[in-house]
């Protein structure tokens, strides 16, 4: 069952799992990084049942990480421990953590699902949960709830909820939030030490835990050399031909095939992102150029001894992963010889586009160059030029925002 930890509410996934607590003809599938909130958010809807009335004995709670499960390994060693857990023919709420570790586990829900009587959770760290043959059968079976680490809207909820000290200069309090990250665990932590080698210890248990055993990683250290490579270089426009020319440069010889593997691994593990190209006047992919950006900025910060901000790919991240939170589809514009930074389209299909920059008080040049792929595209969708300055202005109907404002406000594009 739950721990009795008053946990922060994730108020952003709640409110789009809740409409589903009570059904059991859909699996509700929690992914994202790992440590990036999904125990504790399933920790939380158990809450949320109990004190809605729902008895904790109709409630069943199992972490397959955790010493007391984690020898259940197959599909009827899962069967056996829910089947033993219960003795009533009321609605059942099932929450199951990190249940990839069995194999099979698929058909065993589907077969608990299929009664009527369970209302199903399942949280998984990595691509591979949705990505098996048996998980294709259960197509229209299942919802995906993606979670990411906190958004700084919710970075500063959390710490003030924790009773954490916030600066009351929010531009400090974004900087904060950039060097130290997102993950939920490292607002209770103090030291900006601890921090990093907590993040330190995340990337370690995602190569052990959802890379090395799966991919058969034999040369670690070349993976870990492309890792930090594209790490290192998030935001930047890249292909598998030149990451792989990049890297062999380095003294590390290396196939495009492999680094196509070792990238899809970082992908499936959700350490990265990929957002694609896309021109606006062919409405065509380009294919092979794509931008990568992290689940959380802390995987560059902690791999790095420099702490100054190349705010340029800082942004775009913060902007990138904020946009895919709220359910955005995110692709980069390019229009002629101009670059959009985001295209970004919602569930209702409506379009709006964004641009991110630092500033754009240091010169007309400046301003410019931000506005002007904005203004190239002749349709009446929102566009946005997102900076950090104080003083905002209005240019052809394009809205200029002020990014940690515009996040902390929780607003949509």
């Amino acid at each position: 069952m739950e721990k009795n930890v008053e946990w922060y509410p994730r108020e952003n996934y709640l409110r789009k799992v809740r409409d589903f607590y009570h059904e059991t003809d859909i699996i509700k599938v929690i992914t994202g990084v790992r440590r990036c909130g999904k125990s504790c958010l399933m920790e939380t809807i158990s809450k949320e049942l109990k004190e809605s009335g729902i008895s904790k004995d109709l409630i069943f709670y199992y972490d397959l990480d955790s010493s007391e499960y984690n020898y259940i390994k197959k599909a009827d060693q899962l069967k056996d421990l829910i089947e033993k857990s219960f003795d009533s023919s009321d609605k059942k709420y099932l929450f199951i953590d990190e249940v990839q570790n069995v194999d099979g586990f698929e058909i065993v829900l589907n077969g608990f699902r299929s009664t009527g009587e369970w209302s199903i959770f399942i949280t998984g760290s990595n691509s591979y949960l949705l990505s098996g043959e048996l998980m294709t059968k259960l197509t229209g079976r299942y919802i995906e709830f993606e979670m990411f680490p906190l958004s700084f809207e919710e970075y500063e909820d959390m710490k003030a909820f924790y009773g954490k000290s916030i600066s009351t200069e929010r531009s400090e309090e974004m900087q904060n939030y950039i060097l130290e990250g997102g993950f939920p665990r490292t607002i209770t932590l103090d030291s900006m030490m601890a921090k990093r080698r907590y993040v330190e210890s995340v990337i370690q248990e995602i190569f052990e835990k959802d890379i090395r055993k799966r991919l058969k990683i034999r040369n670690k250290s070349t993976f870990e050399t492309l890792q930090k490579y594209v790490i290192n270089n998030f935001g930047a426009i890249t292909s598998l031909k030149s990451l792989t020319k990049a890297i062999s440069g380095t003294g590390t010889p290396i196939s495009e095939a492999t680094v196509a593997r070792y990238i899809k691994a970082l992908l499936d593990a959700k350490i990265l992102y990929e957002c694609p190209r896309f021109d606006m006047k062919s409405k065509k992919s380009l294919n092979g150029e794509k931008k990568y950006y992290l689940a959380d900025l802390s995987f560059y910060f902690a791999q790095n001894t420099d702490n100054r901000i190349n705010y340029g790919p800082v942004l775009e991240n913060i902007t990138y992963i904020y946009a895919k939170s709220l359910d955005y589809s995110v692709s980069v514009g390019r229009i002629g010889n101009l670059e959009c930074d985001f295209i970004l389209r919602d569930s209702n299909m409506n379009y709006s586009y964004v641009q991110v920059s630092y500033t754009i008080a240091l010169s007309k040049e400046t301003e410019d160059r931000e506005y002007k792929p904005l203004e190239c595209i002749k349709d009446n969708y929102p566009k946005y030029v997102a900076t950090l300055d104080p003083l905002l202005q209005q240019r052809n109907g394009i809205k200029h925002i002020n990014l940690t404002k515009f996040i902390s406000e929780g607003n949509k594009f």
